[in-house]
């Protein structure tokens, strides 16, 4: 199909208004970009605290060899070996019609699903970075080395490469061969584009492969920002929203997009802080689904890194706020209570894998330094860095922060 424009009249009619609303919001210190008056974090030596996890995780990975997408096909899927291919996770069979399309129930995954392809690109979610955070801290190059092995076989080598969209991804069987929603899987590149970033000042791809790697993401984009699927994943109302949001934020940043960098700056200003939060910084489309916790911090840590990577001081996303408070600022707030004290959340525990969360959380960390709160990175350090549940994997996409403090960062 054509490429449609994404920013549309009706968003940029609230842009207009969220950016009207935050710059007269009288008496509010945090309507404007405050960088410059406020005291910087005290230094926080991020390589010394994650040295010997990073060293242990990239010794591991050094003997694990690629598995691309083209390791696995399902007869389920309705692509080819280079489609990604997942089924969606809350749909079972149908009581009333064993036979018939599944239904959904929500919060509950389905274990009998086809999920290699999401193993695979979550494998890679882990082994890029932590690869990639140990040439970063030793110049070391076989950890580089290594690394750009795994991303040549994903986006270079044309015999396992894979087709850049997610056409065939969350399936569901009987009805659909495939779903806007699918396109939260590769929320598990955001951090690997982090990597590739980093990656750019090593020896380990030459530029030709680097060219081919950004033009895979360029394609990407195209697809997520014209396909149907993305157009209707775009105005999805919750985490999807947001996680829409931040792979377009960060695509954009890996591929110098700056048009689509400007849009996302402004759909979260626009978009995603009016309609998704409330006046106290909850989420209540998250809270009242059936994991309203673990939800309520995945979107958190979600527009957490949109801020983390759009973030300017000409246009800073961390203290942008409405009149009412709301604000990057008051969703970390809102949460800190909960994160240290888990026993005071007021709502019903998650109907799965409540007590796996809280994890190391990057919106405690990004939101620490960029808003001069040392208590939250002091709250960080306490929390467990890493799990080996696959729920926890599949929902925690930030795992080297070193990759975004301890790099000088660009803008676009």
């Amino acid at each position: 199909m054509n490429a449609q424009p994404l920013f549309s009249r009706r968003d940029f009619c609230k842009a207009t208004g969220a950016c009207f609303l935050a710059g007269v919001c009288a008496g509010s210190e945090l309507a404007f970009p405050l960088t410059a008056s406020r005291k910087p974090t005290g230094a926080l030596d991020l390589v010394a605290i994650d040295r010997a996890r990073i060293l242990s995780a990239a010794q591991h990975y050094l003997k694990e060899s690629p598995i691309p997408i083209t390791a696995s096909t399902s007869s389920r899927s309705a692509g080819g070996k280079h489609d990604y291919f997942s089924e969606a996770d809350y749909y079972w069979p149908d009581p009333k019609n064993p036979d018939g399309p599944y239904i959904q129930i929500d919060g509950l995954s389905n274990p009998n699903n086809f999920l290699d392809h999401r193993r695979f690109l979550m494998r890679l979610s882990l082994q890029v970075p932590a690869l990639t955070a140990a040439w970063r801290i030793t110049g070391e190059q076989k950890y580089a080395a290594h690394a750009a092995r795994h991303l040549r076989a994903w986006f270079v080598n044309l015999d396992t490469r894979m087709n850049p969209n997610l056409q065939y991804a969350q399936a569901t069987r009987g009805s659909a061969t495939g779903a806007r929603f699918g396109i939260i899987d590769t929320v598990h590149l955001v951090e690997v584009t982090r990597a590739i970033e980093v990656l750019e000042d090593s020896a380990a791809l030459s530029k030709n492969e680097l060219d081919d790697i950004k033009s895979w993401f360029a394609d990407y984009l195209q697809w997520l920002t014209t396909h149907p699927f993305g157009i209707e994943e775009l105005d999805a109302k919750n985490n999807h929203g947001t996680c829409y949001v931040m792979q377009v934020a960060s695509f954009a940043h890996l591929t110098q997009n700056q048009d689509l960098g400007a849009y996302a700056r402004q759909r979260f200003k626009a978009v995603l802080i009016p309609d998704q939060m409330a006046s106290d910084g909850s989420f209540p489309l998250e809270i009242n689904r059936t994991k309203p916790y673990g939800y309520s911090l995945f979107n958190l840590d979600a527009m957490a890194t949109i801020c983390q990577i759009l973030s300017t001081p000409e246009d800073n996303l961390w203290t942008f706020q409405f009149p009412d408070g709301r604000s990057i600022g008051k969703g970390v707030a809102f949460m800190v209570p909960y994160i240290r004290d888990k026993k005071s959340w007021p709502h019903p525990p998650d109907v799965m894998y409540d007590k796996e969360w809280p994890m190391r959380h990057p919106a405690l960390l990004f939101a620490g330094r960029a808003l001069d709160r040392p208590d939250y990175i002091d709250l960080w350090k306490t929390l467990p860095a890493d799990s080996n549940v696959e729920e926890v994997l599949r929902n925690f996409f930030i795992r080297q922060p070193v990759l975004w403090v301890e790099t000088p960062s660009r803008t676009i």
